[in-house]
């Protein structure tokens, strides 16, 4: 395993991390989660990404129980704060109030006396940005979190978030967490690539595989037991279309010809950015992690001739907006 600083900053995380989105406290078992977990670990990856939404608040849970034995100190845990988790109009958000409840909270279900990384899960236009730096400022202090950062917020967003932090000598936000794969690619690669030179923002990017759509899995249909399949995911189904599915074959001849799979071709596709400090992977059983790490070792071989192919493969994608 490869190590990277997050952004600017003096933390390394693992080119290659492990997120509980969709999977750990739903899709999976806290034993296959531990699995995978400890797996991980023993492989590299130091990096574990969660958020208070994920299976409201189980996805933390399951994560807790089964770090409990691993080394703290070794490990960067993250989680996340927006999405309404609690009832009342002070529920949801970015308020000093609701961070506060929601910080408390991640840090009793996952085991916790602080958190390494909190991100701001979307950008809240009821709460005065002010308010967000300075509240995620003194968690900082209080020693809840060690680095806070944004995550799908625009790139004039953050920047005012930094100027403010700048300004008021407090600590501005270290990295963004933004969708990127092959078939959503634009908003990292021109907007946020500049906000990354400009204030050197880590960027730990998720759903490298599009759900799964570039795994090639879905390519004769939706299988049983599949993200698509199931009722919480029924949106994937609206982009698993025949524009995606013609690409991902062809990508499938480009993976074949390096002898690799379409999912490890498009995890190092993204490792190739500078910009990425970390690539977040889903896994529901071992075979799919282990395949993920792999991805890490055919990034040499994804030379200026293979690029050139993938480049006329996504040309003019239609979808790169979603």
């Amino acid at each position: 395993m490869h190590y990277r600083r997050l952004g600017q900053s003096g933390l390394k995380v693992s080119e290659i991390s492990l997120g509980a989105w969709v999977t750990m406290g739903s899709q999976i078992d806290e034993k296959v989660s531990g699995e995978l977990l400890h797996y991980a670990f023993e492989n590299g990856i130091n990096f574990f990404d969660n958020a208070d939404i994920y299976a409201r608040g189980q996805a933390e849970t399951v994560m807790g129980e089964a770090i409990k034995d691993l080394p703290r100190e070794q490990l960067v845990i993250s989680s996340k704060v927006f999405w309404p988790t609690m009832e009342g109009p002070n529920g949801r958000g970015l308020s000093r109030k609701h961070i506060t409840e929601s910080i408390h909270q991640s840090l009793k279900r996952l085991g916790t006396d602080y958190l390494d990384l909190y991100f701001c899960h979307r950008f809240d236009p009821d709460t005065p940005v002010e308010e967000v730096v300075v509240t995620m400022n003194l968690l900082i202090q209080q020693g809840k979190i060690l680095y806070w950062g944004t995550s799908e917020w625009r790139a004039s967003q953050i920047a005012e978030a930094y100027g403010i932090a700048r300004q008021y000598h407090l600590i501005p936000p270290t990295m963004e967490q933004p969708q990127y794969h092959m078939f959503h690619r634009r908003r990292v690669e021109s907007e946020l690539a500049l906000l990354v030179e400009s204030y050197g923002i880590g960027l730990t990017t998720w759903s490298p595989l599009a759900s799964g759509i570039l795994t090639g899995k879905y390519n004769d249909g939706i299988p049983s037991g599949s993200r698509a399949s199931l009722e919480s995911m029924a949106w994937l189904k609206s982009h698993i279309t025949q524009d995606r599915i013609a690409r991902v074959i062809k990508l499938q001849e480009v993976a074949d010809d390096l002898e690799v799979s379409t999912a490890q071709l498009a995890i190092a596709w993204l490792l190739r950015r500078k910009e990425v400090s970390s690539v977040i992977t889903g896994a529901s059983k071992l075979s799919q992690l282990k395949e993920n790490i792999a991805a890490r070792e055919i990034l040499d071989v994804l030379d200026d001739e293979v690029l050139e192919r993938i480049e006329t493969i996504l040309d003019n994608n239609p979808l790169d907006s979603d």
